[in-house]
């Protein structure tokens, strides 16, 4: 049995692993003062971020039509795939999984689509491990395991250095966000299940990587890591260095180092740092 992957552009999977497992990626959409761009077409990441605190009016998202997502299925199935699992962005966070699901209606008994529960390398790594168990020629079944097993070993921790733009999505409680508003504190946040859980607050940059760093020795031995960031990459490389410099032992040799995408770093924010990982 040939199986097929598909996801979305919000699992910032690089585009090496993308191209080696053949993996089809629907790109989310970005609304920029009411012009759309494809995920990853029309502006960098890099342009997205400086530029955001600038935008009069604040960057939307919004889900691939249901045509985008069939389209990735009607191609995998005519290169001979008996099976696709599309697997895709926190189903309580946006309407990705819906999507998928009435795209999939289309294909009786061909499709099932999983609700990864995650964003970012926490929907990616999963994503990772359906594909390898496809590429070792693993069946339907095994890959499905693998993608249970990486989601209840996943940790994903985001330390923003505002709250302004979580607070626009609506991602934290207001008395949590008028909170922060006031104080101007840094929140320190968890994706778990599906729910953004505000679990800290701190006053500077260094209290908020030395909180990150506490979750991440927390974790123990490490089966894969990621270093997520909004457009802060030297935050993240020292972040990344202060890992391998004390706990070196414990995490896996490749590391990614990741540029979040604009779909989420629009709720979030520039100059974030964040992780996910999955325990070994």
């Amino acid at each position: 049995m040939k199986l097929g992957i598909v996801t979305d552009s919000t699992c910032d999977l690089p585009q090496y692993l993308v191209d080696q497992y053949g993996v089809e990626v629907v790109p989310s959409i970005l609304i920029i003062e009411g012009k759309e761009y494809a995920d990853g077409n029309g502006i960098t990441r890099e342009e997205f971020y400086k530029r955001l605190p600038e935008f009069k009016i604040s960057p939307t998202t919004a889900a691939p039509s249901i045509g985008e997502f069939a389209s990735r299925y009607q191609r995998l199935l005519s290169k001979g795939c008996d099976q696709i699992i599309s697997i895709h962005a926190a189903g309580p966070l946006t309407s990705m999984v819906g999507t998928a699901q009435q795209a999939a209606n289309e294909f009786p008994n061909r499709i099932t689509v999983v609700d990864s529960r995650s964003l970012s390398l926490g929907l990616g790594f999963q994503v990772l491990a359906a594909a390898e168990a496809a590429d070792n020629g693993l069946d339907f079944d095994a890959a499905l395991a693998a993608i249970e097993s990486t989601r209840s070993r996943l940790h994903v921790f985001a330390a923003l250095d505002t709250i302004e733009y979580v607070r626009r999505s609506g991602r934290i409680p207001g008395t949590i966000a008028l909170l922060g508003s006031l104080l101007s504190i840094k929140p320190v946040i968890e994706l778990t299940d599906g729910q953004v859980k505000a679990i800290s607050a701190v006053r500077t940059t260094k209290q908020a990587d030395e909180r990150m760093m506490s979750f991440m020795r927390a974790g123990g031995k490490l089966e894969r890591l990621a270093i997520l960031h909004t457009n802060a990459e030297p935050r993240a490389r020292e972040f990344l260095n202060r890992i391998m410099s004390e706990m070196s032992q414990s995490v896996p040799r490749d590391i990614l180092m990741v540029n979040v995408t604009t779909v989420i770093g629009t709720h979030v924010g520039p100059n974030g740092l964040g992780f996910a990982s999955v325990k070994a």
